[in-house]
């Protein structure tokens, strides 16, 4: 299977050039790179005069336009006078404004320098370094931090605007700082306003619906709060996303789905309930449904959960034998969980189908594999399981299975070495890699395992299933374009609106299969 097509991941300007090792900026002497963003670059510093440690934010301007120039002002000014105004253990704090001077480096000549304090690393790091499953180390220490700082802003009158795991840099005191408010911004009543810029992983779901003004895009406190979920989920979670997909861009037009309330929010399965619960709230699907959720609430909110006696553990339940907890945008917005008490999807369809009171073979739920198919029989459970993951109903057992017959006819060592296609729903290790599931609990995320492989191919085409539901494209041939989706693109599918000649044998197929699953 091939990749979805995906643009850029951020909407920010082009990157700073670089500065060398050993330059000084006033009385401070930079070091490597420890960093960058839309504007500029970081760099580890000293202070020439006693070698005290801090970290230079270097912001070139020669090369940018006047409107861009005028924009970069605006956010230095911004940083600067935040950052004197508000004083906190939890922000990042910036100590001098310096003029970069050098002649010999046309670029980098009447650059602005921040010097700022130094961190180890940023959240965004230890993220990356993480295994995906579980919480990092320290979790309840770095979102008490977060939450703390971000009580303060909000307090102060402030929106932080950029909130994300590069924004949040640990000291070596184990101190937590929330950094960057180049986008940070001064309520006027109830809202701010900022350059539509902003990473697309973390921005609200109602960002992409307002117009920008000539004042900029509005933005809110509870653009904050739904950053703060993303994050709070990911910092649990060792780095998982809350919605399903390979880039930001496609991770945030699953939040779109989700906030129109034809997707259901899906968290990880093994979250503490109180903790899923705050996020399900800070995931709320719109800025009326967050607007109850204020940041000094959350932040008691996870000095509750994170701490005293009555603290609550996070429960540790097995991919393969727990479904991923599913919301509805109008249970989130009511800060209801299915069930009334975070039951799984497995848990609905259990409770939606009772074992009939006959004895002898039984015709299956629809959409269940039948008895007497030709599934491997130790395939079975691992397929339903996936499927009911995803509460699309067009995503079902006896879809998967088609799928899995036409790709490999159940040969969990089948190969198309000249595709790159491997193992029993004919992964290509990149792409798996991007959706990657560990679907039989061990901890490892292999293509070539089953579990693995069939659980990350129900959330792939769970996804494609979203995607031409937002495209329009008519629901009776969902099972055919998500069969075409999988051997193609999602885009392919869209811009053909349908399933391309190309792979229509494929799909004729798969369908075929399906009828057979169904009967």
């Amino acid at each position: 299977m091939t990749t979805p097509e995906e643009r850029d991941d951020e909407l920010e300007a082009p990157r700073p050039p670089g500065l060398p090792e050993g330059f000084r900026i006033e009385g401070w002497e930079v070091g490597a790179v420890i960093g960058s963003g839309g504007w500029g670059t970081v760099y580890e510093a000293r202070a020439v005069a006693d070698g005290t440690p801090a970290a230079v934010k270097v912001l070139p301007t020669g090369s940018l336009g006047p409107g861009q120039r005028a924009a970069l002002g605006e956010l230095v000014a911004r940083e600067v006078r935040f950052s004197a105004e508000a004083d906190h253990p939890h922000l990042v704090r910036t100590h001098a404004v310096c003029t970069v001077e050098a002649p010999e480096l046309p670029a980098l000549d009447g650059a602005i320098a921040l010097v700022m304090d130094r961190a180890e690393a940023s959240l965004r790091d230890v993220l990356d370094a993480a295994e995906a499953g579980g919480p990092i180390a320290d979790a309840d220490r770095v979102l008490r931090g977060v939450a703390a700082g971000l009580a303060h802003m909000h307090g102060a009158g402030w929106v932080h605007g950029d909130l994300k795991p590069a924004n949040v840099l640990l000291g070596p005191g184990g101190e937590v700082w929330l950094a960057d408010f180049g986008l940070a911004a001064e309520l006027d009543g109830t809202h701010a306003h900022l350059p539509p810029l902003g990473t697309l992983d973390h921005l609200p779901p109602e960002w992409w619906s307002q117009r920008t003004g000539t004042q900029g895009a509005v933005v809110r406190p509870t653009a904050d709060i739904w950053a703060f979920g993303v994050l709070a989920h990911q910092v649990l979670t060792g780095g998982l996303h809350p919605f399903p997909g390979a880039t930001a861009r496609s991770r945030s037009l699953a939040a779109q789905t989700y906030a129109r309330g034809t997707a259901p929010l899906r968290l990880d399965a093994g979250l503490d309930e109180d903790m899923r619960r705050l996020i399900a709230d800070c995931l709320a699907p719109d800025h009326a449904a967050r607007l109850p959720h204020t940041a000094g609430g959350v932040a008691a909110r996870i000095d509750a959960a994170t701490t005293g006696p009555h603290r609550r553990r996070r429960r540790w339940v097995p991919a393969v034998a727990a479904g991923i907890v599913v919301l509805t945008a109008g249970a989130v917005a009511g800060a209801a969980l299915l069930g009334g008490g975070g039951g799984t999807q497995d848990d609905e369809r259990d409770h939606a189908t009772p074992t009939p009171a006959v004895t002898g073979p039984s015709t299956p739920p629809a959409g269940e594999i039948p008895e007497d198919s030709d599934v491997p029989e130790a395939l079975r459970p691992v397929i339903a399981r996936a499927a009911h993951r995803c509460t699309d109903e067009e995503i079902t057992p006896a879809l998967l299975a088609a799928l899995i017959k036409a790709e490999s006819n159940f040969d969990p060592k089948a190969s198309r070495p000249q595709s790159e296609e491997y193992g029993i729903a004919m992964w290509t290790p990149s792409v798996f890699r991007a959706w990657a599931i560990d679907g039989d609990g061990d901890g490892d995320k292999d293509h070539m395992s089953p579990p693995d492989a069939i659980s990350t191919m129900s959330l792939y085409v769970c996804w494609l299933d979203q995607r031409f539901k937002q495209a329009g494209l008519p629901k009776k041939d969902l099972p055919a374009l998500v069969a075409a989706g999988y051997r193609t693109s999602d885009r392919t599918v869209i811009e053909e609106r349908g399933v391309p000649e190309r792979v229509k044998p494929h799909v004729d197929q798969v369908m075929r299969y399906l009828a057979e699953y169904q009967r």
